[in-house]
């Protein structure tokens, strides 16, 4: 079994694995090239190395960093602003047009919890979805196994625990839908 197939198995793994740390290595010099390049050709082609599958007009603010790189797809049209942390220990799946305020985390694994188990690096992962259309406040924390729905907010300093449907405002600690979003939110800003 790869090293992805395992972090996406859902069962328990080994975090201070040899092929876990070097898995990791490559792709902390990945994100510091491209962190350091100002070049928009070069940091897609650092892009397309490190994540699974990335869109077109795709941009994280300065300092990106992830776990792996190779559990994240990405959607067309994306931006993340500054300091956006993934850890991918499983799929984490972002739709088209999709928003991120500044320190937007994103955390797929957890530890293991049976203290010796998690002494001897056992952790498990479970995968992230967010649809297409969201928009991400800042510092918002999305924990492992969390879907968000096409077209829904999530409020900044929001930690997202459970799913959020599509279409609607959700907002705390822990993040809760407060509204729907609806046709009298239009403002008739850019009209097609």
């Amino acid at each position: 079994m790869t090293l992805k197939e395992q972090l996406r198995s859902g069962e328990m793994y080994n975090d201070y694995s040899e092929a876990c740390s070097a898995a990791r290595h490559k792709a902390s010099k990945l994100t510091k090239l491209y962190n350091n390049s100002d070049d928009k050709q070069e940091r897609k082609e650092i892009l397309d190395k490190l994540l699974e599958k990335c869109g077109e007009d795709v941009h994280f603010a300065n300092d990106f960093r992830c776990e792996f790189g190779f559990n994240i797809t990405i959607g067309n049209h994306f931006f993340a602003n500054y300091d956006c942390v993934i850890l991918d220990c499983a799929e984490v799946m972002i739709g088209n047009d999709v928003l991120f305020g500044p320190r937007v985390g994103i955390y797929c694994a957890n530890h293991a919890t049976d203290a010796v188990e998690r002494r001897n690096g056992g952790c498990y992962a479970k995968p992230v979805t967010i649809g297409d259309d969201v928009w991400i406040g800042a510092g918002v924390h999305i924990n492992p196994g969390v879907s968000i729905g096409s077209n829904s907010i999530i409020g900044s300093g929001s930690v997202v625990t459970k799913n959020i449907p599509a279409n609607v405002i959700a907002a705390g600690n822990p993040c809760r839908v407060i509204r729907a979003i609806t046709e009298a939110d239009k403002t008739g800003f850019m009209d097609a």
